[in-house]
């Protein structure tokens, strides 16, 4: 089955129908869309409701309002994605400038497991493959080359995403010592 496509069937029907899902609604292992790999708007639009309709909540945006659920529900892969890398460049921030051989070892460990364990399935499958392209495996030598390596990792989904790439020049401003401006302090 193609990847965005449901099968409907009806007792008339023996064939399937294909329906199409709403751009962003992606599909898990079990055939039913994923919770984890499918943003809010997405559910709103498959669902064909409005975020009016609903008990949740809005938050409004410079281009327009954005839905989303109440605090206490489990994440959208937009809130999932963002926690994420949030975790994983604070990882990198405080990780050691000269790191033991142990914790090297350890650190790829986590990374790859991280990879398997990620909700997303389609997001996670994603990541180990580009972990096993030329030059993606974790660099973890150092604090330098791992918060680098971290700052490519979340560059290759931005570019994949249509969003804009960081300078990756300035990943430990942004994630460990603050911008040079003083807005941090």
């Amino acid at each position: 089955m193609a990847p965005g496509l449901v099968e409907e069937k009806n007792e008339e029907q023996i064939e399937t129908v294909p329906k199409r899902l709403p751009k962003g609604v992606v599909l898990g292992p079990d055939g039913k869309p994923c919770r984890s790999c499918t943003s809010v708007a997405s559910w709103f639009a498959m669902a064909k409701k409005s975020p009016a309709s609903t008990s949740s909540t809005t938050t409004t945006t410079a281009t327009a309002d954005v839905p989303t659920y109440p605090p206490d529900c489990p994440p959208d892969v937009e809130q999932l994605g963002r926690s994420s890398w949030t975790l994983l460049h604070s990882i990198t921030a405080s990780y050691p400038v000269s790191p033991s051989p142990q914790l090297q070892s350890e650190t790829k460990t986590f990374i790859h497991t991280f990879s398997k364990l990620y909700p997303c399935w389609y997001c996670a499958s994603d990541f180990q493959a580009w972990m096993k392209a030329d030059g993606n495996a974790p660099r973890v030598s150092s604090r330098d080359e791992f918060g680098s390596w971290m700052c490519e990792a979340h560059n290759a989904v931005n570019v994949k995403l249509g969003k804009k790439e960081f300078d990756c020049g300035k990943w430990e401003e942004r994630w460990r010592t603050g911008w040079k401006d003083g807005r941090c302090d």
